[in-house]
């Protein structure tokens, strides 16, 4: 049975673009929803009419929804208001979780890459690029490292999304690559406590596309916020959220979890 509303949404965003005349929709539903991923993914950050946003609204919660969704209530923590968890982050919910951006802040315009962006902003829906773009020309310039950004969460799950960038590792790791991750991990625990957030998740900041060491990151992930909660006594519970396992055993080995 074809899904009447992904149709939908391809027909609208195909509509928008005079690039994409001969472009014809597949039968198959996994390459439709292929096809409107990557028509998300490079969409220009401009407003969609009502009808495609409740559309969206209802398709994405939907499909979110049958990926299944994991509370923080009913995680179990490794220690004292920290959590390990092993999943997708864009089904989480909890108080807000931090996307891994670059410095333009406007979402990953590669069509289905598979960075933390891209899914991010794909599951969140359009209306994310859009409060993204209004963020930053309200700015006046790109992103600063170590710097952070909160917007709503539109379809995601979670109540905000904390939008930082890490730093990007061309050849050997330095001690200022170091300070700016940390910095990032500051940076959004401060953002979550200022709006009152009161459980935040972290992704592998500066990992993968970034390149970052992934056991060094992790250190440094730990001991911030180990730092951050002890110094300020702030009761802000954190998640941090891995994908591989690799880092899943990493993070066991930093926190002392069996």
């Amino acid at each position: 049975m074809a899904n009447v509303k992904l149709l939908y949404l391809i027909n609208y965003l195909l509509s928008e673009r005079s690039d994409m005349e001969n472009v014809k929709i597949p039968n198959d539903e996994a390459e439709q929803f292929r096809l409107y991923r990557s028509l998300v993914n490079i969409r220009p950050a401009v407003q969609a009419d009502k009808e495609f946003l409740r559309v969206e609204d209802e398709f994405l919660t939907e499909l979110t929804e049958s990926k299944g969704i994991t509370d923080i209530a009913d995680l179990q923590p490794v220690e004292n208001g920290i959590y390990l968890w092993k999943g997708d982050i864009t089904t989480l919910k909890c108080g807000a979780i931090v996307n891994a951006a670059n410095s333009g802040m406007t979402g990953c315009w590669q069509p289905c890459h598979s960075c933390i962006d891209n899914c991010i902003h794909t599951f969140a829906g359009v209306r994310l690029r859009y409060k993204c773009t209004q963020l930053m020309k309200a700015q006046g310039h790109e992103e600063p490292i170590g710097n952070a950004k909160i917007t709503p969460s539109y379809n995601l799950p979670c109540d905000y999304i904390i939008h930082t960038v890490g730093p990007i590792v061309q050849g050997t790791l330095t001690d200022r690559h170091c300070q700016f991750l940390q910095s990032c991990y500051h940076s959004c625990l401060e953002l979550a406590v200022q709006n009152e957030i009161k459980s935040i998740a972290f992704c592998c900041i500066s990992t993968g596309e970034f390149h970052f060491p992934n056991q060094r990151a992790a250190e440094i992930a730990v001991e911030t916020v180990r730092a951050y909660r002890r110094e300020t006594q702030s009761r802000i519970e954190v998640i941090f959220n891995v994908f591989q396992e690799t880092d899943l055993n990493t993070y066991r080995k930093l926190l002392g979890a069996n």
